[in-house]
Protein backbone atom coordinates (compact mmCIF):
# COMPACT_ATOMS: atom_id res chain seq x y z
CA UNK A 1 0.00 0.00 0.00
CA UNK A 2 0.87 3.81 -0.57
CA UNK A 3 -0.46 6.07 2.15
CA UNK A 4 -3.11 3.98 3.14
CA UNK A 5 -4.54 0.19 3.47
CA UNK A 6 -6.86 1.08 0.09
CA UNK A 7 -5.04 3.01 -1.87
CA UNK A 8 -2.38 0.31 -4.21
CA UNK A 9 1.18 -0.05 -5.11
CA UNK A 10 0.79 -2.19 -8.33
CA UNK A 11 4.70 -2.78 -9.14
CA UNK A 12 7.94 -1.82 -7.38
CA UNK A 13 11.50 -2.79 -8.22
CA UNK A 14 14.68 -0.67 -8.77
CA UNK A 15 13.63 1.35 -11.53
CA UNK A 16 10.14 1.53 -11.34
CA UNK A 17 6.93 2.22 -8.90
CA UNK A 18 3.39 1.57 -10.48
CA UNK A 19 0.24 3.17 -8.43
CA UNK A 20 -2.82 4.54 -8.56
CA UNK A 21 -3.68 8.08 -8.65
CA UNK A 22 -6.85 8.90 -6.30
CA UNK A 23 -8.94 11.88 -8.20
CA UNK A 24 -7.91 15.44 -7.33
CA UNK A 25 -4.39 14.53 -6.16
CA UNK A 26 -2.21 16.84 -8.91
CA UNK A 27 0.46 15.00 -10.33
CA UNK A 28 3.88 17.32 -9.44
CA UNK A 29 4.17 20.55 -7.07
CA UNK A 30 2.90 23.40 -8.58
CA UNK A 31 2.99 27.37 -7.08
CA UNK A 32 0.67 26.35 -4.28
CA UNK A 33 2.75 23.93 -3.24
CA UNK A 34 -0.11 21.27 -3.05
CA UNK A 35 0.31 17.75 -2.10
CA UNK A 36 1.11 16.06 -5.06
CA UNK A 37 1.61 12.61 -6.51
CA UNK A 38 5.69 12.81 -7.21
CA UNK A 39 6.55 14.53 -3.79
CA UNK A 40 4.56 11.77 -1.92
CA UNK A 41 6.26 8.69 -4.07
CA UNK A 42 9.53 10.86 -2.92
CA UNK A 43 8.99 10.48 0.71
CA UNK A 44 7.46 7.15 0.52
CA UNK A 45 10.06 5.79 -1.21
CA UNK A 46 12.71 7.92 1.23
CA UNK A 47 10.90 6.21 4.59
CA UNK A 48 10.74 2.58 3.18
CA UNK A 49 14.10 2.31 2.25
CA UNK A 50 15.37 4.90 4.99
CA UNK A 51 17.42 6.52 2.05
CA UNK A 52 19.74 9.54 3.49
CA UNK A 53 19.46 12.85 0.97
CA UNK A 54 17.32 13.21 -1.92
CA UNK A 55 15.67 10.58 -3.72
CA UNK A 56 14.71 10.96 -7.78
CA UNK A 57 11.22 9.91 -8.65
CA UNK A 58 10.77 11.02 -12.18
CA UNK A 59 7.11 11.82 -13.65
CA UNK A 60 7.14 10.58 -17.20
CA UNK A 61 3.47 10.95 -17.98
CA UNK A 62 0.88 12.70 -16.32
CA UNK A 63 -2.94 12.14 -15.39
CA UNK A 64 -5.18 15.11 -15.17
CA UNK A 65 -5.88 15.76 -11.69
CA UNK A 66 -9.49 14.89 -11.88
CA UNK A 67 -9.10 11.77 -13.45
CA UNK A 68 -7.94 8.64 -11.18
CA UNK A 69 -5.96 5.45 -12.48
CA UNK A 70 -2.76 3.62 -12.92
CA UNK A 71 0.63 5.95 -12.65
CA UNK A 72 3.78 4.76 -13.64
CA UNK A 73 7.17 6.89 -12.05
CA UNK A 74 10.57 5.98 -12.74
CA UNK A 75 13.18 5.61 -9.62
CA UNK A 76 16.09 6.05 -11.93
CA UNK A 77 17.17 8.75 -14.86
CA UNK A 78 17.93 5.86 -16.71
CA UNK A 79 14.32 4.31 -16.66
CA UNK A 80 12.81 7.75 -16.73
CA UNK A 81 15.06 8.32 -20.44
CA UNK A 82 13.57 4.70 -21.21
CA UNK A 83 10.41 5.18 -20.33
CA UNK A 84 9.84 8.55 -21.66
CA UNK A 85 10.97 7.50 -25.66
CA UNK A 86 8.51 4.78 -25.02
CA UNK A 87 5.83 7.22 -24.56
CA UNK A 88 7.21 9.29 -27.47
CA UNK A 89 7.07 6.35 -30.30
CA UNK A 90 3.72 5.34 -29.05
CA UNK A 91 4.87 1.61 -27.33
CA UNK A 92 2.55 2.52 -24.10
CA UNK A 93 -0.42 0.94 -24.40
CA UNK A 94 -2.93 3.35 -22.34
CA UNK A 95 -6.72 2.29 -22.13
CA UNK A 96 -9.24 4.06 -20.03
CA UNK A 97 -13.02 3.90 -19.12
CA UNK A 98 -15.36 6.40 -19.41
CA UNK A 99 -18.97 7.21 -18.23
CA UNK A 100 -20.60 9.43 -20.69
CA UNK A 101 -23.78 11.50 -20.96
CA UNK A 102 -26.03 10.24 -24.00
CA UNK A 103 -25.08 7.47 -26.32
CA UNK A 104 -22.40 8.27 -29.08
CA UNK A 105 -23.76 7.47 -32.37
CA UNK A 106 -21.65 4.67 -33.53
CA UNK A 107 -20.76 1.61 -30.78
CA UNK A 108 -17.22 1.60 -32.04
CA UNK A 109 -15.28 4.18 -33.46
CA UNK A 110 -11.54 5.95 -33.76
CA UNK A 111 -12.27 9.51 -33.47
CA UNK A 112 -9.65 11.71 -35.38
CA UNK A 113 -9.61 15.50 -35.17
CA UNK A 114 -6.86 18.11 -34.68
CA UNK A 115 -6.80 19.90 -31.06
CA UNK A 116 -5.37 23.07 -30.06
CA UNK A 117 -4.58 24.43 -26.56
CA UNK A 118 -6.77 27.22 -24.98
CA UNK A 119 -6.07 28.55 -21.59
CA UNK A 120 -6.23 25.81 -19.44
CA UNK A 121 -8.55 23.83 -21.73
CA UNK A 122 -7.79 22.40 -25.60
CA UNK A 123 -10.64 22.93 -28.35
CA UNK A 124 -11.14 21.39 -31.94
CA UNK A 125 -9.25 23.29 -34.34
CA UNK A 126 -9.20 22.82 -38.14
CA UNK A 127 -5.45 21.06 -39.45
CA UNK A 128 -4.07 24.34 -40.62
CA UNK A 129 -4.40 26.03 -37.48
CA UNK A 130 -0.74 27.17 -36.14
CA UNK A 131 0.08 24.54 -33.40
CA UNK A 132 -2.76 22.16 -34.20
CA UNK A 133 -1.72 18.37 -33.33
CA UNK A 134 -3.86 15.31 -33.87
CA UNK A 135 -5.16 13.73 -31.62
CA UNK A 136 -6.92 10.22 -32.35
CA UNK A 137 -8.28 7.43 -29.97
CA UNK A 138 -10.65 4.48 -30.53
CA UNK A 139 -13.69 3.68 -28.47
CA UNK A 140 -16.18 0.91 -27.79
CA UNK A 141 -19.61 0.58 -25.91
CA UNK A 142 -19.87 -1.70 -23.11
CA UNK A 143 -22.98 -0.57 -21.36
CA UNK A 144 -25.37 1.71 -21.28
CA UNK A 145 -28.18 2.80 -18.86
CA UNK A 146 -30.53 5.57 -18.17
CA UNK A 147 -29.26 7.69 -20.84
CA UNK A 148 -25.36 6.92 -19.80
CA UNK A 149 -22.90 4.76 -21.60
CA UNK A 150 -19.48 2.95 -20.58
CA UNK A 151 -16.91 3.38 -22.94
CA UNK A 152 -13.74 1.69 -23.30
CA UNK A 153 -11.72 4.11 -24.70
CA UNK A 154 -7.41 3.76 -26.44
CA UNK A 155 -5.40 6.14 -26.80
CA UNK A 156 -3.26 6.36 -29.99
CA UNK A 157 -1.82 9.78 -29.52
CA UNK A 158 -1.42 11.88 -25.99
CA UNK A 159 -2.71 15.22 -26.47
CA UNK A 160 -3.89 17.52 -23.56
CA UNK A 161 -7.64 16.76 -22.10
CA UNK A 162 -7.74 14.77 -25.12
CA UNK A 163 -10.29 11.99 -24.07
CA UNK A 164 -12.87 14.72 -22.44
CA UNK A 165 -12.72 16.52 -25.15
CA UNK A 166 -13.17 14.24 -28.40
CA UNK A 167 -15.95 12.70 -26.41
CA UNK A 168 -17.56 16.12 -25.81
CA UNK A 169 -17.23 16.16 -29.56
CA UNK A 170 -19.25 13.33 -30.39
CA UNK A 171 -21.69 15.21 -27.78
CA UNK A 172 -20.77 12.56 -25.15
CA UNK A 173 -19.23 14.52 -22.55
CA UNK A 174 -17.87 12.64 -19.36
CA UNK A 175 -20.13 12.88 -16.37
CA UNK A 176 -18.74 15.78 -13.97
CA UNK A 177 -16.82 16.93 -16.72
CA UNK A 178 -18.46 20.52 -16.71
CA UNK A 179 -15.13 22.12 -18.50
CA UNK A 180 -16.36 19.89 -21.62
CA UNK A 181 -19.84 20.24 -21.79
CA UNK A 182 -21.46 17.78 -18.63
CA UNK A 183 -24.76 19.58 -17.61
CA UNK A 184 -23.73 19.40 -13.55
CA UNK A 185 -20.38 18.78 -11.20
CA UNK A 186 -19.53 15.50 -9.64
CA UNK A 187 -18.54 15.81 -5.71
CA UNK A 188 -14.88 17.28 -5.16
CA UNK A 189 -14.98 17.81 -8.58
CA UNK A 190 -14.07 14.00 -10.15
CA UNK A 191 -15.05 13.22 -13.59
CA UNK A 192 -15.88 9.80 -14.82
CA UNK A 193 -12.70 9.19 -16.43
CA UNK A 194 -10.33 5.93 -15.35
CA UNK A 195 -7.12 4.98 -16.35
CA UNK A 196 -7.90 1.44 -16.40
CA UNK A 197 -4.88 -0.28 -17.83
CA UNK A 198 -1.01 0.76 -18.21
CA UNK A 199 1.51 -1.72 -20.54
CA UNK A 200 4.74 -1.17 -21.00
CA UNK A 201 8.41 -2.54 -21.75
CA UNK A 202 10.39 -2.37 -18.97
CA UNK A 203 13.35 -0.20 -19.42
CA UNK A 204 16.05 -2.96 -18.44
CA UNK A 205 14.96 -6.40 -18.99
CA UNK A 206 13.08 -7.98 -22.08
CA UNK A 207 9.56 -8.07 -20.15
CA UNK A 208 6.24 -6.53 -21.43
CA UNK A 209 4.41 -5.36 -18.04
CA UNK A 210 0.51 -5.19 -17.99
CA UNK A 211 -1.23 -3.86 -14.85
CA UNK A 212 -5.00 -3.06 -13.90
CA UNK A 213 -6.82 -1.13 -11.65
CA UNK A 214 -9.78 -2.05 -9.59
CA UNK A 215 -12.70 -0.02 -10.25
CA UNK A 216 -12.79 2.54 -7.34
CA UNK A 217 -15.50 2.37 -4.90
CA UNK A 218 -18.11 5.02 -6.00
CA UNK A 219 -17.34 4.83 -9.29
CA UNK A 220 -20.28 4.24 -11.69
CA UNK A 221 -19.23 1.75 -13.79
CA UNK A 222 -23.45 0.92 -15.18
CA UNK A 223 -23.62 -2.22 -13.12
CA UNK A 224 -20.44 -3.95 -14.25
CA UNK A 225 -18.16 -3.44 -10.80
CA UNK A 226 -17.23 -7.34 -9.79
CA UNK A 227 -15.09 -7.70 -6.63
CA UNK A 228 -15.65 -6.59 -2.94
CA UNK A 229 -15.53 -2.91 -2.24
CA UNK A 230 -12.99 -3.50 0.57
CA UNK A 231 -11.04 -4.48 -1.80
CA UNK A 232 -11.17 -1.59 -4.70
CA UNK A 233 -9.05 1.93 -3.74
CA UNK A 234 -11.31 5.30 -3.16
CA UNK A 235 -11.91 6.81 -5.93
CA UNK A 236 -10.70 10.87 -4.80
CA UNK A 237 -7.88 12.18 -2.16
CA UNK A 238 -10.62 13.86 -0.45
CA UNK A 239 -12.06 10.58 0.15
CA UNK A 240 -8.84 8.96 2.13
CA UNK A 241 -8.67 12.21 3.55
CA UNK A 242 -12.16 11.93 5.09
CA UNK A 243 -11.50 7.89 6.19
CA UNK A 244 -8.63 8.91 8.12
CA UNK A 245 -5.23 9.59 6.02
CA UNK A 246 -3.19 12.09 7.03
CA UNK A 247 -1.05 13.56 4.01
CA UNK A 248 2.71 14.06 5.20
CA UNK A 249 4.23 17.69 5.09
CA UNK A 250 5.90 17.90 1.69
CA UNK A 251 8.98 20.28 1.65
CA UNK A 252 9.18 22.42 -1.22
CA UNK A 253 12.31 23.10 -0.67
CA UNK A 254 13.25 19.19 -0.89
CA UNK A 255 14.24 18.55 -4.85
Amino acid sequence: MFYHERWPVFYEDNHLLVLYKPAGLIMQRDHRNKANLLDLAKLWIKERYAKPGNVFAGMVHRLDGPVAGIVVVARTSKAAARLSDQFRRGCIEKQYLAVVSGQPPRDADRLENFMLRAGRLSRIAVQEAPGAQKAILQYHLRANLNNFSLLAVSLETGRRHQIRLQLSNIGCPIVGDVNYGAPEAMAHGRIALLAYQLSFDHPTRPTRLQFETPVPQGWPRLGEVNGKVENRPLWTIEEYEQSGLVLPCVNPNVA
